[in-house]
């Protein structure tokens, strides 16, 4: 097969830094190279150490290269949703995102906005996606088989819900059971895809359904489980009220076996101390969505603490409760959430969290996440100079960090230069 050298500045972790000066947790190479072939990285060095005489060499100094950013938490029907206004989360779904998720029972929508959907987080830096899709198999068909075209690393799954919802955005325990392992059996780990088991959350999720989910884990072990913790009093409140066995909304997932290691749990913010014990116990993983907690007023995520209690926290957009498809604007308003609460999110600690620190919540840090050789070659290149005002900033920038704290700041889709999956370029110019 045809090798690749990209030469650039190299950037990759290997460990999640514990503080602003712990340099030994990355490499970084000033004049770099790594080498590609068959969608896997086969070197990763300085350039003139690599001995590649046939390679086809893409030189993109003097911008910056690193892993692929991976979104560990979005919705796939709801990209036309985005800043649609409400007062909270439910009436935000009721009043926008069930009515849009209902038009997804067409397979050829489906097909259209998956290629959008992955056309639109290649063009944002983003190169592996766990993603809900609706209640329909068919928008799971058409989101698998355009990621298994690019040979994308996806996770995705249909999303369960049979009550509290619109009739043609229903299933039943039975069909969302059979639909969901009819999936599985026909995708997940065909190419680099993997199934998510996807009971949406609680309040749309009968305890009928919960057996169903909860079979479906059993019987898959190896399959994540998504769905959503937590996220809003409202919320809280009516799920605790549909389940008053359980001791809390989080006991309403263990009692039905879906707290573990590979379970998503999406917000996870107003979470009590037994709570947080029952999901470090269990080993799932909150997921922190900035963008969506300040834009439906939420609250605030307490990394922190559940850091304190041995949890690993992932980092998402939440495409469309969120508000922007790039992990860069999402570390920004991390950045916000924390500091309020007086956590400072590092510039080293924030871009190894959305490369080796997602793929290492999601399992996955021995092929994504890093630049190891052995692992698969999906990588993004940025510019921090992408616009006048942070070309402006960097003209006063001193180190790496200042460097990386501008793209945190104020980086969006402008300061992809490109994207690469599997070592294939993929941003549209």
């Amino acid at each position: 097969m045809t090798q690749t050298l990209i030469r650039a500045r190299l950037l990759s972790f290997d460990r999640d830094p514990q503080t602003p000066d712990d340099t030994d947790s990355f490499r970084y190479i000033e004049d770099g190279g790594l080498l590609v072939e068959d969608g896997i990285i086969r070197a990763f060095d300085a350039y003139a150490r690599i001995n590649a005489p046939n390679a086809q060499i893409i030189d993109h100094r003097p911008h910056l290269l690193m892993p692929g950013f991976i979104d560990t938490h979005l919705h796939f029907p709801q990209m036309q949703v985005i800043a649609s206004w409400a007062a909270e989360l439910l009436d935000w779904l009721n009043d926008y995102t069930f009515p849009e998720e209902t038009r997804y029972s067409d397979p050829e929508l489906c097909a259209r906005m998956a290629a959008v959907f992955l056309d639109m987080l290649a063009a944002h830096g983003t190169t592996t996606a766990v993603a809900y899709a609706s209640v329909h198999a068919a928008s799971v068909e058409a989101l698998f088989t355009e990621a298994l075209r690019r040979n994308m690393r996806l996770i995705t799954g249909k999303v369960m819900m049979d009550r509290n919802a619109p009739d043609g955005l229903l299933d039943t325990a039975q069909s969302g059971y059979d639909d969901s392992k009819a999936l599985i059996a026909r995708w997940h780990g065909r190419g680099r895809l993997g199934y998510a088991i996807t009971p949406r959350f609680a309040i749309t999720s009968s305890p009928a359904q919960m057996e169903a989910a909860q079979a479906l884990a059993q019987e898959h072990p190896d399959c994540h489980i998504q769905t959503h913790l937590s996220e809003n009093h409202a919320e809280i409140a009516l799920s605790c009220e549909l389940y008053p066995d359980a001791a809390d909304y989080t006991d309403i997932y263990a009692r039905y076996g879906l707290l573990r290691g590979n379970a998503l749990l999406g917000h996870a913010i107003h979470l009590s101390e037994r709570e947080i014990g029952a999901l470090a116990e269990a080993g799932a993983k909150p997921v922190f969505c900035p963008t969506s907690n300040l834009y439906l007023g939420s609250g605030l995520f307490d990394d922190a603490k559940l850091r304190k209690a041995g949890l690993v926290n992932a980092i998402a957009t939440d495409i469309g409760g969120g508000t922007s498809y790039s992990m860069l604007q999402t570390l920004a308003e991390g950045y916000k959430v924390l500091q309020l609460q007086g956590q400072r999110l590092h510039p080293y600690r924030a871009f190894h969290w959305i490369t080796r620190g997602n793929a290492v919540a999601l399992g996955l840090e021995g092929r994504i996440g890093t630049l190891d050789v052995g692992t698969e070659a999906d990588f993004v290149v940025l510019n921090a100079h992408a616009t006048p005002a942070m070309a402006l900033r960097m003209a006063r920038a001193r180190s790496l960090v200042d460097e990386l704290f501008t793209l945190q700041v104020m980086g969006d889709d402008r300061a992809v230069v490109q994207t690469y999956v599997a070592g294939l370029a993929r941003k549209k110019g």
